[in-house]
């Protein structure tokens, strides 16, 4: 076995260096990809899903015939019902979407007159009322009246998203380090928003309502007469089932 001579040992040498190097290069690449994936979803649901408090239409769609163009007690009722919680909830104008060019457009047209009469006997003013022509793109469809308007919602997700696999693997990240999936808690959030009164519960509370007078100054005069101040309630024991507990 013969001796390596100078030149192919210095050689050896820089090309072992130059290995070492793009190994290295190469590791702390890798290495910050990983970090910046792992730090870029948070692990509170609450963070992950939140709950956006947004402008969104609602909507009640009336169905017209071609001969009939009154509306009918349950789309009177709609209509009535509209407008009500329009007068509370409403950020904009009514919008009546009244299809033209449609074989039910003169129906259509008579029934958009009677719910502008009943939105203006529920308190719409004039104003608050704007109409649409419009012509539905499938002419085969029965071409609708639709009402809209604008109000605050709060909504969260879209659900249903499963970037990894749920089961065990070293792929996993949120596997090895027992991390909720990236799905945990999108529909109770979403739900939620979707059962929330007032959205605007959600970013602050509510001013306290006034007391109730009469029952605090009832209270008030027990309590200065030394007698006691709790309310009885005489028909309460007629629906016990035991007396366990006594």
């Amino acid at each position: 076995m013969t001796a390596s001579t100078p030149v192919e040992y210095r050689r050896a040498i820089r090309i072992a260096g130059a290995l070492l190097g793009l190994a290295t290069a190469l590791g702390a690449c890798t290495h910050t990809d990983e970090v910046a994936t792992t730090a870029s979803v948070p692990d509170d649901y609450r963070l992950r899903h939140p709950i956006v408090i947004q402008e969104a239409n609602r909507s009640v769609v009336i169905f017209v015939g071609q001969a009939r163009g009154g509306l009918s007690a349950e789309q009177r009722a709609d209509v009535m019902g509209l407008a009500q919680i329009w007068l509370q909830e409403g950020t904009g104008a009514i919008v009546a979407d009244v299809p033209v060019g449609t074989p039910n457009a003169r129906a259509a047209a008579d029934a958009f007159r009677e719910v502008q009469s009943l939105l203006a006997a529920a308190g719409v003013p004039p104003r608050g009322i704007v109409m649409h022509d419009y012509h539905p793109s499938n002419p085969r469809q029965m071409a609708t009246l639709r009402l809209s308007y604008p109000k605050i919602t709060a909504t969260a997700g879209p659900c249903g998203l499963w970037p990894e696999d749920l089961g065990p693997s070293i792929k996993d990240k949120g596997y090895l380090e027992n991390k909720p999936y990236y799905n945990f808690g999108c529909a109770y959030q979403r739900n939620m928003a979707a059962m929330v009164d007032n959205p605007a519960d959600l970013v602050q509370p509510r001013s306290e309502t006034p007391p109730y007078t009469p029952r605090r100054s009832e209270g008030f005069e027990k309590y200065r007469k030394g007698t006691s101040t709790a309310t009885n309630y005489p028909e309460s024991d007629k629906a016990k089932l035991s007396d366990t507990g006594k």
